[in-house]
């Protein structure tokens, strides 16, 4: 089984594809597509979905899952995000993929065994669990493999796919 995780939003947008292997997981590849602030906003739409797409083609994944949309204050952020999050969530509709959508207490529980654990913490068991000799780069990407670890795990504990 071969997942994308997609950590949204306008300015970076991490994806990560993560292959079960049974006993291990494998990071097949991993990074950002950013868009350049000067350029309007329908147009750095446009090129998200262009890539994403185009990431999708390229390595065809069985399942996706994106981060849900959590703020706390920032409502001009929220709404960014929250657009950038839909055109995700388009692209992988068009590509026929099932999507899971989990809170960042649920990755960080998924990844760490603990809701409250620091990005630190939760880039340090994406490196071990993907037995990477660093820990990925951008957090973005490092968060949207979090997220597809995340994916796996529920795919697995809900019986919905066996390695």
């Amino acid at each position: 089984m071969m997942v994308v995780g997609i950590d949204p939003g306008t300015a970076t947008t991490g994806y990560g594809i993560v292959q079960d292997k049974g006993r291990s997981l494998e990071a097949v590849t991993y990074g950002v597509v950013t868009t350049a602030p000067f350029l309007p906003l329908e147009q750095r739409l446009a090129q998200l979905f262009d890539e994403l797409s185009a990431l999708i083609q390229r390595f065809k994944p069985e399942s996706a899952a994106v981060e849900q949309l959590f703020f706390q204050r920032n409502v001009r952020t929220a709404m960014a995000v929250g657009q950038a999050r839909g055109v995700a969530l388009l692209a992988l509709a068009k590509a026929g993929l099932s999507v899971g959508e989990y809170s960042p207490l649920q990755v960080k529980q998924a990844v760490t065994g603990y809701g409250g654990a620091d990005k630190n913490q939760v880039q340090q068991m994406v490196r071990l669990l993907l037995n990477l000799s660093e820990i990925p780069r951008p957090d973005d990407a490092a968060d949207a493999l979090a997220i597809a670890i995340c994916h796996l795990h529920h795919l697995r504990t809900t019986q919905q796919w066996r390695a």
